[in-house]
């Protein structure tokens, strides 16, 4: 822990304090009682006074305004030698002086000695003063903690990260695999830079960009470029550090930012996830003019208010566009969206060679074989698949990583961690067949995707796997490829039917018959490719919150309901008897697979279609392979 000279002098205070009442009640007091005003015995003031009467007094100190006197007095019992005794004087004794006049005795007044009230008088002033400092020092300390007590009064302050040239250390060269998103982000860089290539042609400076994309594509990655390239004070902010839970915080903090920028012309402010302040506006439940809608209000005016922000940039990034209100997308406020999507083989090619850097790599690694395998990887996803690489590397203390890490990385990623493998028996066998009865109906049917291999491993709540290899630049799906998905999926039931019997269905296909049920459904409901027509009957459901409907509606009758019931059932019963068909058709094969997979636990989709093709035609199946 880093030790701070606040810290020392904050802890030295009260060491001090404790340090000085034990020096002033120990050392001092014994200073003060070490002078003349002591004595080893008492005596009683009437024994004093016979004392006088006798003449065996030879001198008298007088002490403390007259109450006590060290008397120098004569004993006979101790053989006349000269005794100091402690006298308590009353306080009416006013005859005292004139009796020890009268006997010519040797007398003197001492005055109080003032260095105990000095001491007193310092205790009592130095325990508040050096509280009062630590206290000070404290809430200096405290203040720059967020909530902390030296920030009861800055509630309404912007949390905003501000640098004036900031060094976040990520350049453009750094973000890889969206270039269009580059482009765009690079044009307000340069206005920034240079803004007379612009004004010369009557081009205005955008006032706001938003990144729209999933999560993980590089929104933020692609802020942290613009921020390093620039060269312009760069205020960074969550939209969730507007909200607070005093009502006007969010207003207030939204003034005092853009009261910042301002200062700081021309910079650049960064709101991200804004969707958590830029929700659309709406009357609710309970009625409008909530704290968020607030926020939302002064952000909308100082966007684009009737003052303006002339040399300010607002960049800002959100998932979820959809939610966001129509005022904050208009033109004037956020006049581009740069849609950051995930990257096609060409993008994770380049974001493979970025992370790969501080990657130690073997000579047989293949930057565009693991791209061509992780199609819908984003960026975020590929850094995280390096990195799970190189610690298996390192727990398997090698010194490089290699294809054998490479694919353990993706299979963790993709469908969670290696489990135990299964031991010989009937369930073992029961989950081989279910495999190969996915990976059959995949090498068979032409409009298929094909295997990329099986496996009896154990990956998270999946007791064994099919990996299919879809096409990369499918963007538009046909009916067949539909049917044939869904006939893929139902292998693994139709081989349990087919091999074990109806009584020896297992609840290994649950998750096959939701997804078999969604694509059906799809196709009458979405698609219109059913007997129903060229029809859609049902939209895609979004999430309901506040200025959306709150009550759901039906968009057709009760029959029409039965009947794209019927038609999803049709679809489904289709699918599954042509699968179960094929798993009699091919028993033989089907059984040669379901041996070799347990005796290796794991077959290549190369050597999976080999052997199928021993005893059945595989259909060619047509794969676009983007030139890298």
């Amino acid at each position: 822990m880093k030790i701070s000279w606040r810290t020392i002098v904050l802890w030295t205070i009260p060491a001090l304090v404790i340090g000085f009442f034990i020096w002033q009640g120990t050392f001092a007091q014994t200073q003060v009682n070490m002078g003349s005003n002591t004595a080893s015995t008492r005596m009683s003031y009437g024994r004093f006074l016979d004392y006088l009467q006798a003449d065996r007094v030879t001198s008298v100190d007088l002490y403390d305004n007259g109450r006590t006197a060290i008397v120098e007095a004569v004993d006979p019992e101790l053989d006349n030698r000269v005794q100091k005794l402690r006298v308590d004087l009353p306080v009416n004794s006013p005859d005292l002086i004139s009796h020890l006049r009268e006997a010519n005795i040797n007398f003197d007044s001492h005055p109080p000695r003032n260095e105990g009230a000095v001491w007193g008088l310092l205790g009592n002033l130095l325990f508040p003063i050096l509280l009062i400092v630590g206290l000070f020092f404290l809430f200096r300390r405290s203040s720059n903690v967020p909530g902390g007590p030296g920030q009861a009064m800055n509630f309404g302050k912007s949390k905003a990260r501000f640098s004036m040239e900031a060094k976040t250390g990520i350049l453009f060269d750094d973000v890889a695999g969206v270039d269009e998103a580059k482009e765009e982000l690079q044009e307000v860089v340069t206005f920034l830079k240079k803004p007379e290539r612009f004004t010369a042609v009557g081009a205005r400076i955008p006032k706001g960009v938003l990144l729209v994309g999933p999560p993980g594509t590089g929104k933020t990655l692609l802020a942290k470029a613009i921020a390093g390239e620039a060269g312009v004070p760069f205020f960074s902010i969550s939209g969730s550090e507007f909200v607070e839970m005093f009502v006007g915080v969010g207003a207030s903090r939204v003034r005092d930012l853009f009261k910042k920028a301002k200062e700081n012309a021309p910079c650049i402010i960064f709101i991200d996830e804004i969707d958590a302040v830029g929700r659309q506006r709406g009357a609710g439940i309970g009625g409008g003019n909530d704290e968020r809608e607030q926020t939302l209000n002064q952000l909308l005016t100082e966007m684009d208010g009737f003052e303006g922000n002339s040399g300010i940039i607002i960049i800002a990034a959100t998932n979820r566009p959809d939610v966001l209100d129509s005022a904050l997308l208009r033109p004037g406020r956020f006049d581009r969206q740069v849609t950051v999507d995930a990257p096609d083989i060409k993008g994770r090619l380049s974001i493979l060679n970025v992370h790969a850097r501080d990657k130690k790599l073997s000579n047989e690694i293949s930057l565009e074989a693991i791209a061509r395998r992780t199609p819908g990887f984003t960026g975020a996803d590929l850094a995280n698949l390096l990195n799970e690489a190189a610690i298996l590397t390192a727990r398997r203390r090698k010194e490089a990583i290699t294809m054998l890490e490479i694919n353990d990385a993706v299979d963790r990623v993709v469908a969670g961690m290696e489990g135990t493998p299964l031991i010989d028996g009937k369930s073992k066998r029961l989950i081989a067949y279910h495999e190969v009865g996915h990976a059959i109906v995949g090498t068979l049917v032409k409009e298929h995707d094909p295997v990329q291999k099986v496996t009896l491993v154990p990956r998270g709540q999946a007791r064994g796997l099919t990996w299919f290899m879809p096409d990369e630049e499918q963007g538009l799906i046909s009916r067949s490829q539909i049917l044939a998905r869904i006939t893929g999926a139902l292998g693994g039931r139709a081989a349990e039917k087919v091999i074990f019997g109806d009584a020896e269905v297992t609840t290994g296909a649950g998750n096959d018959l939701q997804q078999v049920t969604g694509m059906a459904r799809q196709m009458v409901t979405r698609y219109g490719m059913s007997d129903l027509g060229p029809m859609s009957l049902e939209t895609q459901q979004s999430e309901v919150f506040l200025g959306r409907d709150l009550m759901t509606r039906s968009e057709y009758s009760d029959e029409i309901a039965s009947r794209i019931d019927a038609q999803v059932r049709t679809i489904v019963e289709h699918c599954y008897e042509h699968a179960c068909h094929m798993m009699r058709s091919h028993r033989v094969v089907i059984d040669r697979l379901v041996d070799l997979l347990i005796e290796k636990e794991t077959i290549d989709g190369d050597e999976f279609r080999q052997i199928v093709a021993e005893y059945t035609d595989v259909p060619e199946k047509e794969r676009f392979v983007p030139l890298v």
